[in-house]
């Protein structure tokens, strides 16, 4: 369903990103961001799914900056390799001057949500703090790197997904978020771990992956119409 283009962000850098269109006219733009792992088969099957879903959707390559074509497996060293690259090879501002980007290309379907996963879920909040000039709409799932950001306040309509198995994100720092910021909708799903979202995991739930797309659709339907 999609295709691989070329998108430039605002300091010249050029990246790829996976494109993938509605079958008809598009009911607005969603920015796919991934998790440490690439712009992988899940994250080009997400963008696939919210293509199918109705809306143009560009899954940017973020890892571009520091290496081309990134995609890790679900091990130690794919996550070791990952996270230095999130963590330690690039700034939050490159990522969002990519973001940016992305969501430009997917303006041309109309409003834009963004969704992201893991480290992308982090970088979705920022995103709804920073770019809610171009975003209409953000859901985030389980990003664990949100309280460094926690001062920064999400401005485009939030959705936070977190399992209560997910012992990399405890759910004291959970609460402290939705208590940070009343106007967010922080969702919690009962036995469901990190990365609950992604079938090509262990860690796989499909009744709370099931239920918080669900919930990201209304909320992009209700956002971006």
């Amino acid at each position: 369903m999609g295709q691989t283009i070329e998108l430039t962000a605002s300091d010249g850098v050029t990246f790829s990103a996976y494109r993938a269109e509605p079958a008809g006219s598009p009911k607005g733009g969603v920015v796919v961001v991934q998790e440490i792992f690439g712009v992988n088969d899940h994250i080009r099957s997400v963008a696939d799914g919210y293509a199918a879903d109705g809306y143009l959707a560009v899954a940017p390559a973020l890892f571009d900056r520091v290496r081309g074509g990134v995609e890790l497996g679900y091990d130690a060293e794919g996550i070791d390799v990952g996270r230095k690259i999130a963590f330690d090879d690039l700034t939050v501002d490159q990522v969002m001057d990519d973001i940016s980007a992305a969501a430009d290309c997917a303006a041309e379907g109309g409003k834009v949500g963004i969704v992201g996963y893991c480290w992308g879920g982090s970088m979705c909040y920022v995103a709804s703090a920073r770019l809610a000039d171009k975003i209409a709409a953000a859901s985030g799932y389980y990003g664990g790197q949100i309280m460094p950001h926690l001062d920064e306040r999400p401005t485009a309509p939030l959705l936070m997904h977190f399992g209560t198995e997910d012992h990399g994100i405890p759910l004291e720092n959970v609460h402290a978020i939705a208590e940070r910021w009343d106007h967010i909708a922080v969702h919690i799903y009962d036995g469901a771990d990190h990365g609950f979202n992604c079938d090509a995991r262990a860690s796989f739930h499909p009744d709370a992956a099931a239920l918080a797309k669900q919930r990201t659709l209304d909320h992009f339907a209700e956002h971006l119409s």
